[in-house]
């Protein structure tokens, strides 16, 4: 009970208790996926992909994540169809992270629900608030990018390499940098 009741902290953006162990029992059958996912071979495509079903709460038509991957708990993960994430990806998923369709994620990138209080006897008691990450369709995140907790990456973006995404994006925009700022539309 204790679990669901932190859950549904998180969910609703409050404070919850991460440490309760509940949800680390989560994060650690979470992580056995994908320390399993990451140890099998490269033409085991069929079982990496059993794993990813397992694991995620949704998963479109044609998928494609190279290990190493990592996340915190997969089940609030959603990927639309033709999703390709690269080597080197880690997904802090306390809540709920969303892609939308024909999402192309580079190499050595992080999308990171969790956040942390900056009062320290909060932070030191393993306190923390998570907010949503979604990020729409016809999406390119260049190598190296950094989502931050509640971000929403519109539809038909292209954010540039290294750039850490610490506000919405609309659609269409060009994006870049640190903090990430759009440059210019593309719009269609």
């Amino acid at each position: 009970m204790k679990t669901e009741e932190e859950k549904k902290k998180c969910h609703q953006g409050l404070l919850y208790d991460s440490g309760e162990p509940g949800l680390v029992a989560e994060r650690c059958a979470a992580k056995e996926l994908c320390h399993d996912y990451n140890a099998l071979r490269p033409l085991q495509s069929k079982e990496r992909q059993a794993i990813i079903w397992r694991l995620f709460g949704k998963v479109g038509e044609n998928f494609s994540i190279e290990p190493p991957f990592w996340c915190d708990y997969g089940y609030n993960i959603r990927c639309g169809d033709n999703f390709y994430m690269n080597h080197g990806c880690v997904i802090l998923d306390d809540t709920l992270v969303e892609f939308g369709d024909n999402v192309f994620v580079a190499p050595q990138c992080g999308f990171y629900c969790a956040g942390h209080p900056f009062d320290i006897e909060q932070r030191n008691a393993c306190l923390e608030y998570a907010r949503p990450i979604r990020v729409g369709s016809n999406v390119w995140i260049g190598g190296g990018v950094t989502v931050l907790p509640g971000v929403t990456i519109g539809d038909g973006c292209v954010i540039g390499a290294g750039s850490v995404v610490v506000h919405d994006i609309p659609p269409y925009s060009l994006a870049v940098g640190n903090p990430c700022r759009v440059i210019r539309s593309l719009k269609p």
